[in-house]
């Protein structure tokens, strides 16, 4: 999450122009380019060594909670204003189906939680430092896909992370899943060449494991993008920051509001008090069946930030179209 409760003192204003003119880009105007071509553009994409054995369980103990990305990520927009830039909000409501249901798991503003196969921790480097995140296997085509937080693939801006790996299921310093390596990493340029908030959002394409895909183990949530706001929410993540231990699953629950202390990031909070090493964990939309109450419906955000060191709100990014062409490049790979 981007900066929980971990986050210090309040945010400021920023932007976020980032390649939002085509024609700025190597003399090519608007009209003159394709579709594939402004996806390329908008998404920021590296492959990436995560190799196997890094993760110890002492290194993993030790992990920082990544939330102070994001927070040195806000930190640096502090002098600029909002743009004009529509795209994270433009296009029609798009889902697409997963596989796998998951046992239903009890529905709390704040619990505990039993381990979910899907939902995981995330593990990686960045400046030789390692870092602590949530992620979740979501569908795909390649069946190999990790939805988390931008700030927990790429500084924002910055480098890519390294020795990325996701762990789901992961329960008391233990991996009954495994252990899965990335070996692509994907973010909007915005959040990688700016550290926009508005596109706090990565994916990560992690190798196949044992001969099989990260979905043929644990399954693999829904997706959707471009829905209304005001939505009721399910989040999951694994807080690191005390009170929490980041030892197990926790849950939020509650109906999405606007962010009206920075109206210009465009994101949405629920009530919720995780701390830092939840980032990245999934929301699950509460629509036409139960199902989201637990952790097998449709993911369309993930935790962001949060407002000082006793933040009751959790925020997300609302997963608009630019969001939806970095997960569509990421599901090809």
């Amino acid at each position: 999450m981007t900066s929980k409760k971990t986050l210090t003192g309040s945010l400021l204003s920023l932007s976020t122009g980032l390649l939002l003119a085509v024609s700025a880009i190597g003399g090519a105007t608007a009209s003159s380019a394709t579709s594939q071509d402004l996806t390329q553009l908008q998404v920021a994409s590296t492959p990436v060594s995560s190799p196997q054995g890094y993760w110890t369980p002492q290194r993993m103990r030790a992990a920082l909670p990544g939330d102070v990305l994001a927070a040195k990520a806000v930190a640096r927009q502090d002098s600029k204003g909002p743009s004009s830039d529509a795209a994270v909000e433009s296009g029609a409501p798009t889902r697409f189906a997963g596989a796998a249901a998951q046992t239903p798991v009890t529905t709390a503003l704040h619990a505990n939680e039993a381990p979910v196969k899907h939902i995981g921790k995330v593990f990686f480097t960045l400046a030789g430092i390692n870092y602590v995140c949530s992620g979740n296997s979501v569908a795909a085509r390649n069946r190999s896909l990790v939805a988390t937080a931008g700030h927990c693939v790429n500084e924002g801006p910055g480098a890519f992370a390294t020795n990325w790996v996701f762990v789901p299921g992961y329960i008391n310093g233990t991996a009954p899943y495994g252990q899965w390596p990335a070996r692509s990493l994907h973010a909007a340029r915005n959040w990688t060449s700016g550290g926009d908030i508005r596109y706090d959002t990565g994916f990560a394409v992690v190798a196949r494991v044992g001969g099989k895909s990260l979905a043929d183990v644990v399954g693999a949530s829904g997706v959707e993008f471009n829905q209304p706001r005001g939505l009721t929410y399910k989040s999951f993540g694994y807080p690191a920051t005390p009170p929490f231990t980041g030892q197990t699953l926790v849950s939020c629950s509650g109906t999405a509001r606007n962010d009206t202390i920075n109206p210009q990031f465009n994101s949405q909070g629920i009530s919720c008090d995780m701390t830092g090493g939840s980032s990245g964990g999934p929301w699950f939309a509460q629509g036409d069946t139960d199902a989201a109450s637990r952790a097998d419906g449709f993911q369309n955000s993930v935790n962001s930030y949060g407002y000082g060191t006793s933040s009751t709100t959790m925020f997300g990014p609302f997963w608009g179209s630019t969001i939806m062409k970095v997960y569509d490049s990421a599901q090809r790979k």
